[in-house]
């Protein structure tokens, strides 16, 4: 079978609700914008998430199936499909407010893919972070893991069973993708640059933090390495974040870094990947919605 990535998380209905007083529903959530991009990017995809046989379903399905994404299992594993409402700002920032049911139904521990990718509301929102958590620790020693916390206060918290669940997982991750803002809520105690050290700290290969308009940095244990954002006319944010964790993966994938635990990049390597992230997350950010590029946009 082809080498492929797995993404596991949650697929939902944006119901956005632009600056202008428009209102339109899309199809998105943090995992399946990851899967979609990685489709885009031309790379085979498995997703494991859950919807229901409903009409938002349908809409689901069917921006899966356009994209190229494959379905690693039965995702009618929940009574209504879940939807969030986006409130876009002048600025282009958007604001959520979730009506989510997370489950994850059984997934094959065969084929093993290159990777497994878990992120945002999948991770940690219960009672599917437990299915999430224990495929993650059955697929880890042949797949390399990668994490995007994304984390959404206004339907998780940020408490202390919060913290406990996302460090769970970093420490499972060979690479982890915050954005300072994450790390601000999450561990409001400690400065963006000392919470960045906590989580490389925890045991993965690298913890990637992204900074908006400010750029992204590569951290590791006595090494940091740092691109700049690109200049972009910003239409709104949604599924920025999302397009630079596809990225992320499918530049170490590139590389031929995918497969098991990774080694340390050389620099030049490190630099490529951030740049590489960074170039399809201001594509992303130039139009409206989680309209991730295809290869030839890059």
């Amino acid at each position: 079978m082809e080498p492929d990535v797995l993404v596991v998380g949650e697929a939902l209905v944006d119901v956005v609700h632009a600056a202008d007083g428009t209102v339109v529903e899309r199809a998105g959530g943090s995992a399946a914008n990851v899967a979609v991009a990685l489709a885009r990017l031309g790379r085979a995809v498995r997703f494991a998430t859950a919807y229901a046989d409903d009409e938002r379903g349908a809409v689901l399905a069917e921006h899966l199936s356009t994209a190229g994404v494959a379905l690693a299992a039965d995702p009618h594993v929940i009574a209504r499909s879940s939807s969030a409402v986006a409130r876009i700002g002048q600025d282009g920032s958007a604001s959520y407010e979730f009506d989510v049911d997370w489950r994850l139904g059984p997934v094959p521990d065969e084929p093993v893919p290159q990777a497994v990718h878990v992120c945002s509301l999948g991770a940690v929102l219960a009672p599917g972070a437990a299915s999430v958590r224990g495929l993650v620790e059955r697929l880890r020693p042949r797949a390399t893991v990668t994490y995007d916390v994304n984390a959404r206060p206004s339907i998780t918290g940020t408490g202390p069973e919060v913290v406990a669940t996302v460090e769970a997982l970093v420490a499972l991750a060979d690479v982890v993708k915050v954005s300072d803002e994450d790390l601000e809520v999450l561990w409001p105690d400690l400065s963006v640059d000392a919470a960045a050290d906590r989580l490389a700290g925890l045991g993965p290969r690298a913890v990637v933090v992204t900074r908006g308009g400010e750029g992204a940095t590569w951290v590791e244990a006595g090494r940091r390495v740092s691109v700049d954002a690109r200049p972009v006319t910003v239409a709104d944010t949604i599924g920025a974040g999302d397009t630079f964790a596809a990225a992320l993966v499918d530049g170490l994938w590139t590389h031929g870094l995918l497969g098991g635990r990774l080694e340390a990049p050389a620099e030049s390597v490190v630099q490529d990947l951030l740049a590489h992230a960074g170039r399809a997350a201001a594509v992303t950010v130039s139009r409206p919605g989680a309209d991730p590029p295809y290869r030839h946009e890059l």
